[in-house]
């Protein structure tokens, strides 16, 4: 996955730069411009469904209304003193008479109540086989059909003798009304003695109704009555269709408002109306409902991807000026490595940031040049130390060829001081010529200890004794080379070699805790400072205190620590190192001083007895 990403992710500057753009700027604009036009849309169809939905409830109110004033007209016929003179005496007027007064009340009824919406039509009948209308009818007037229909039986009709029916065929001249069916209220007018004088049939075209309100509507929204059964009764437009799914939903979820219906791509509401157990519903197509808004983001976005792509390729360019001179300053970079340093960049190309940057560089180069030509210096320095050391060594490796010669000559007569002298110093040069090593085993370091007490003992006359304690299984733990001889040799030339009486010197080795080795070396001498006194007149000062100092610091920092304490009754020594124990490539009994040891790790303490041996 990380290689992956690490594949995507471009390698140069100025592509990073024009990624970050894109990824955390413009990528993000974008998304948050598109969820604010989502929220923007749903807004707005929230808000027009809201006013979709008053509309309805207006329509519903005016339905309401319709019926309303439908039944008061039937109520005023009821108690118009002229119909009823009408109905139940038609033989005091002729026929023509009686129709001229009942048109003229449907007339002033039209007018009182009709006067927005004349599509209602009046029928009434009386007993005596005559019928009036307000209308030309579709039909031939048959006093026995129109008695006949099934509004007026009265097991249909309720407690008041009237009743609602929905579906009413239309029984009006096409002229007049096209529509399919007609809402009619069928009635039986009864006097004060419940006995029925006439029928009356009062007809709202709810079409034609439809019609004018869809007509009056800003937007292309189509309407539909349905029942809830989901027959269709009525619509606004000839040829719109409402889906039968759609009509499923409805009847399915009487109490929601509105939804999207996805495959006519519509926002459709209704409400229901109890009254006559129907629905009305509107439907708006959604391309209509957000035409503005849709033409004002494809304007919005169209000038946003321009301003964008010009937001790019400045992107682009700024990025390629950033990035240009510090490719500028790579291609340097690399040219100094193939010329040594020898190139330097011209800093009055450059301001700003990349002018310190360029100054900076130069600069560096300046201190690179310097210290490459300190470091050829010392370096040829060091290969003339190293000469002139070569040089040096063979003074030692002919006194030590000497040293081999007289000690054969010596065994050759039989001297044995001669030859053990000869021995010791040798074991001595040896070690001083041996330089590739800076570590040598405890149990090395003592022999050479012993082959210098060995000469010193002969030198003084045995005059002083050297004991060494330590433990077995410190004798591999490594100590600095030579570190116990110029200490060694403190205590008899400071110390031991100005007593009358005989000398003592303790050797003591020994660990302290898991990671500590402690060197003590302690004699019965005069003292350091009142050796100090009678040596005045010494020719050359004693550098071996201070060496050995020097060697630990060199060797173990702030872990190599030497200690001194000197007073007239003798001198004590003592330097603590780190614990570094080795093991030997070879038999003990077999390893000297070229010996190379191997470290392992610490071994847990235990318990081990001293070593002690007198000097001779």
């Amino acid at each position: 996955m990380a290689g992956f990403l690490r594949y995507l992710i471009p390698q140069k500057l100025k592509y990073r730069l024009f990624m970050a753009f894109v990824c955390l700027i413009l990528l993000p604009f974008c998304a948050l411009n598109l969820y604010n036009y989502q929220r923007i849309e749903t807004l707005v169809q929230q808000k027009i469904s809201q006013q979709s939905h008053s509309q309805l409830e207006q329509m519903y109110r005016t339905l309401e209304d319709q019926m309303g004033i439908a039944f008061k007209t039937l109520i005023f016929l009821k108690q118009d003193d002229t119909v009823k003179s009408v109905l139940r005496s038609p033989e005091q007027h002729d026929a023509i008479q009686n129709k001229r007064i009942m048109e003229n009340i449907f007339m002033n009824l039209n007018n009182s109540f009709f006067l927005y919406n004349p599509s209602v039509y009046f029928m009434i009948l009386d007993l005596n086989e005559n019928a009036y209308t307000s209308y030309p009818p579709r039909n031939s007037l048959v006093y026995s059909e129109l008695r006949n229909l099934p509004g007026f039986d009265q097991r249909a009709m309720n407690a008041h003798a009237y009743h609602w029916v929905p579906n009413d065929p239309n029984y009006v001249l096409r002229d007049v009304s096209t529509s399919t069916y007609l809402l009619s209220l069928y009635s039986y007018l009864i006097d004060s003695q419940n006995r029925p004088y006439g029928l009356a049939r009062i007809s709202i075209d709810y079409s034609s109704w439809l019609r004018s309100v869809h007509n009056q509507s800003d937007l292309q929204q189509q309407y539909f009555l349905i029942t809830r059964a989901g027959e269709e009764i009525s619509k606004s437009v000839p040829d719109a269709v409402l889906p039968e799914e759609v009509m499923a939903e409805i009847a399915s979820r009487p109490d929601r408002q509105y939804f999207i219906d996805k495959d006519s791509n519509s926002l459709v509401n209704y409400i229901y109306v109890e009254s006559l157990d129907w629905y009305i519903v509107n439907r708006i197509p959604l391309p209509i409902l957000f035409n503005e808004i849709n033409a004002l983001k494809r304007q919005y976005f169209t000038t946003f991807f321009l301003l964008m792509g010009a937001f790019l390729v400045m992107t682009l360019l700024i990025a390629a000026t950033i990035t240009r001179p510090l490719s500028h300053l790579q291609n340097k970079m690399k040219a100094v490595v193939r010329k040594n340093l020898k190139i330097r960049l011209p800093e009055r190309k450059f301001r700003g940031e990349i002018l310190e940057l360029t100054r900076t560089f130069n600069v560096m180069l300046d201190d690179m040049d310097v210290l490459i030509q300190r470091l050829k210096t010392e370096e040829r320095q060091k290969e003339a130390v190293h000469f002139h050391m070569l040089l040096a060594q063979m003074n030692p490796h002919f006194l030590l060829n000497t040293l081999n010669t007289i000690k054969w000559s010596a065994i050759r007569q039989g001297n044995d001081d001669i030859t053990d002298i000869t021995l010791s110093l040798g074991k001595l040069l040896e070690a001083s010529l041996n330089s590739e090593k800076d570590l040598v085993h405890l149990q090395d370091e003592i022999e050479l200890v012993q082959a210098y007490v060995h000469i010193q003992q002969i030198r003084h006359n045995r005059g002083f004794e050297v004991t060494y304690t330590f433990d077995e299984d410190i004798l591999f733990a490594l100590v600095p080379k030579l570190s116990l001889q110029p200490l060694v040799e403190n205590a008899i030339l400071h110390g031991v070699s100005h007593l009358a009486g005989k000398g003592l010197i303790e050797i003591t080795v020994r660990r302290e805790g898991p990671s500590s080795l402690t060197v003590e070396i302690k004699d019965n001498g005069i003292g350091m400072e009142r050796s100090a006194q009678m040596k005045k007149t010494r020719k050359r000062p004693g550098i071996g205190l201070d060496n050995v100092r020097e060697r630990l610091r060199l060797l173990f920092k702030e872990e190599g620590r030497m200690e001194i304490v000197s007073s007239d009754r003798g001198t004590r020594i003592r330097f603590t190192i780190p614990f570094l124990l080795s093991t030997p490539y070879a038999r003990s009994q077999d390893i000297g001083l070229a010996g190379a040891p191997r470290l392992t790790a610490l071994p847990p303490d235990g318990s081990s007895a001293d070593k002690s041996q007198g000097g001779r």
